[in-house]
């Protein structure tokens, strides 16, 4: 077991060591329920959330440059080691991400995702034929938007309003305002 210690703690594999230390933590938080899987989705790369995509690299990238660490000596070809891990653990996480891509298709925001969220105006005024907003979809993410007010309104920079409906053929988004501003004199 020291041997497999000593490997593990000797360069390159120390890199990715730690590396995997903080990814087998994020996973056990999220399977004990600490973490929402939601939170790591960050973003994608190759159609697979991020986080499972950075765990299998790092996974990959450990295990080339442990067996690399017990295989080599000298410092000098440690480097190697080094990329060789790096590449590798690169084009092991492309294997693996292709198949898994069909898994997650949708999984990416569409325009139906921003219906019934809030945004917030950004044009100095909004028509039934004119007006912007920024919405932000349940990952986080955010987006400029077109939007339409039917009827009359004072909507402004700044105006929050929930969007209703998208118009695919117009491609905007109809809003109401959140609140009905008070009458003046």
């Amino acid at each position: 077991m020291s041997g497999f210690v000593t490997a593990a703690l000797g360069f390159p594999a120390v890199l990715f060591s730690f590396l995997l230390v903080v990814v087998i933590g994020y996973w056990g938080l999220i399977l004990l329920g600490v973490l929402d899987v939601d939170d790591g989705d960050i973003g994608f790369f190759g159609g697979v959330p991020l986080a499972i995509s950075l765990s299998l690299f790092v996974a990959f990238s450990w295990f080339l440059s442990l067996v690399g660490t017990v295989l080599i000596e000298g410092a000098p070809l440690r480097v190697v080691v080094l990329l060789v891990a790096l590449v590798g653990g690169a084009l092991g996480t492309r294997l693996v991400i292709v198949p898994l891509r069909r898994v997650f298709e949708g999984a990416e925001p569409t325009r139906a995702d921003f219906v019934g969220r809030v945004a917030v105006v950004r044009t100095s005024t909004v028509t039934e034929d004119f007006g912007q907003a920024e919405a932000t979809a349940a990952d986080g993410s955010s987006a400029i938007v077109q939007i339409r007010l039917a009827g009359e309104g004072n909507l402004g920079v700044g105006s929050r309003v929930v969007i209703y409906d998208y118009d695919s053929a117009g491609e905007f988004f109809w809003v109401s305002p959140m609140e009905l501003e008070a009458e003046k004199d």
